[in-house]
């Protein structure tokens, strides 16, 4: 039996509706990350989706998840690797099963101050890295900050031998393990969240990290000493899968790549400030006593530490190194 016309029609039109509805919806990028929105990261995370909202609108749309909403540190990966979010921000210090040319970022010592990081990360070398994992079907977009590192502890750090038998809290890391042990100390690998009880109870005695991390984990309530050591970096590689953003329209990720360049320039100064502001604000706690180095006290420690530097070369790649160091050297 032969359908009425207008029934037909009316089909035809309903399904052509459905295929520009479809075909106008936009495409959702899920940003997952597992620190507070008052952070660099946070703050780089919110400068994206509010670049994509104002340039992109209808095309793209940025979900962003703070503080373990919808990932764990342990899960996002994973998660980004099975298309459950489409970027994440992750230390640097956690790609060494994907490639071991980014060990490089936890070598001690090897950047003199955040501008020498800057001018390694924008360089031919640096950039190269950010495409390294490629073959694991994981693109680096860009580097992102946290601060360059400083040693903490409930007894005055001012020569290696001062660390000798403490044990220090690490993010997982061979390269980490190596340093500690440098200076006759102990390394615990341990996630972040558990470390102020950890201190409390003495189960470690020490910690490495920015003083942003530092003030806002309230580790100055547990540790008497901060030596500004500048010993590492502490940074963030942005990362989306290939297949995802080499799969988006040439336009969009033309647009995407310029958005990734302005909310890093954004996250890399509030990283700078947040570091300024929580120095001071240990400061003025006064619960914490900051040691400045003497540049021979910081050559000290440098030199009990640089050997850890040729326990890795093969790994990392030796001219990978010299460029890094190389980088210290204002062009």
């Amino acid at each position: 039996m032969l359908k009425p016309m207008w029934i037909t029609l009316a089909c035809t039109l309903a399904f052509s509706a459905l295929g520009t509805a479809t075909a106008a919806e936009p495409i959702v990028i899920k940003f997952s990350h597992v620190v507070a929105e008052q952070t660099p990261k946070g703050q780089g995370a919110l400068m994206f989706k509010k670049l994509v909202d104002e340039r992109l609108a209808g095309k793209v749309k940025v979900e962003v998840y703070p503080n373990s909403t919808l990932y764990g540190d342990d899960k996002e990966l994973e998660a980004l690797l099975l298309g459950e979010v489409q970027i994440i921000a992750r230390s640097l210090a956690k790609f060494d099963q994907y490639t071991k040319s980014v060990q490089l970022f936890d070598l001690p010592f090897l950047f003199n101050d955040i501008a020498a990081v800057d001018r390694f990360q924008r360089s031919p070398e640096g950039q190269k890295l950010l495409k390294s994992m490629e073959s694991k079907n994981i693109t680096g977009l860009a580097y992102w900050h946290n601060g360059m590192k400083q040693l903490s502890a409930n007894k005055p750090l001012r020569t290696p031998e001062d660390a000798r038998g403490l044990a220090f809290r690490i993010q997982t890391s061979a390269v980490l393990q190596e340093q500690f042990q440098a200076v006759g100390a102990k390394a615990q690998p341990m996630i972040f969240s558990v470390v102020y009880q950890a201190l409390r109870t003495g189960l470690v005695n020490g910690t490495e990290n920015t003083y942003s991390n530092f003030y806002n984990q309230k580790l100055n309530e547990v540790q008497k000493y901060v030596t500004e050591s500048n010993h590492g970096i502490l940074d963030y590689m942005l990362i989306t899968t290939s297949d995802f953003w080499n799969g988006l329209p040439p336009d969009i990720r033309s647009e995407l790549d310029k958005i990734v360049v302005e909310s890093t320039a954004h996250a890399n100064q509030e990283a700078e400030r947040f570091n300024q502001q929580d120095k001071q604000h240990v400061l003025d706690a006064k619960t914490t006593e900051i040691i400045t180095l003497t540049p021979e006290q910081r050559n000290a420690w440098r030199e009990k530490m640089k050997p850890v530097w040729a326990k890795f070369e093969q790994e990392i790649g030796p001219d990978l190194i010299k460029a890094a160091e190389a980088s210290n050297k204002a062009q």
